[in-house]
């Protein structure tokens, strides 16, 4: 004989109970209604087990790139080429470095501006920015102090123009900043053009100020 077994649910809990006759004939015509269902649909049902998964493969490639459009991913943005300004400025400022630094050991000599019979500090300063930028300064120092963009110490760069006190009066005298806080000049009569630290004792307290006449 077989036996079957029947669970029902009673108030929340699983429980098993004896069916009577007429219950188990309605179960079983049941089964076998579902049975042949079931036999009739798997036709429809074998091939729709293949269409699904292609479909829903479909569905998210299709989206994928919908969602990268909304949202796109976060990438650093790319750094701004330098404006050929400023890329000539930093050029220009090397080459008035490189211009100053090669006339060191020229002598001194008042009023001159030729490293064939010296210079005097303007004369250094105007010959370099004449032969390398083009541009032509005024013949003296205090004259030069107004020429150009006001510089704040703590930002000088490489070519800019630095004043001191020298002869009792302001923008007295003048040399080309190199960075370091180091600047070329042409010191006084005697010596030669040579490099000098602007936090030496003499120059640190004869500091006056500084220029840039080349600009980014």
């Amino acid at each position: 004989m077989r036996i079957i077994r029947v669970y029902r649910i009673n108030g929340g809990l699983l429980e098993k109970f004896t069916p009577n006759p007429a219950y188990l004939t309605r179960l079983r015509r049941f089964h076998k209604k579902t049975r042949f269902t079931i036999s009739l649909l798997s036709p429809i049902i074998a091939p729709m087990k293949i269409f699904i998964p292609l479909f829903a493969v479909f569905i998210a490639c299709a989206a994928v790139p919908a969602l990268a459009a909304e949202n796109p991913a976060e990438t650093p943005a790319a750094a701004p080429a330098e404006a050929p300004k400023s890329a000539g400025y930093l050029e220009q400022a090397r080459e008035l470095t490189i211009h100053a630094l090669a006339l060191i050991g020229v002598r001194y000599k008042w009023g001159s501006d030729s490293p064939e019979n010296g210079f005097d500090c303007s004369g250094l300063v105007s010959h370099v920015f004449e032969q390398v930028a083009g541009v032509v300064l005024p013949r003296n120092s205090q004259s030069m102090s107004k020429v150009g963009a006001k510089v704040d110490q703590s930002e000088l760069q490489p070519g800019d123009l630095v004043f001191f006190n020298t002869r009792r009066r302001p923008f007295s005298h003048v040399g080309i900043y190199i960075g370091e806080e180091r600047f070329v000049h042409a010191p006084r009569r005697g010596r030669e053009v040579e490099v000098s630290d602007m936090h030496g004792g003499y120059w640190k307290k004869r500091y006056n100020g500084a220029r840039r006449v080349v600009s980014n």
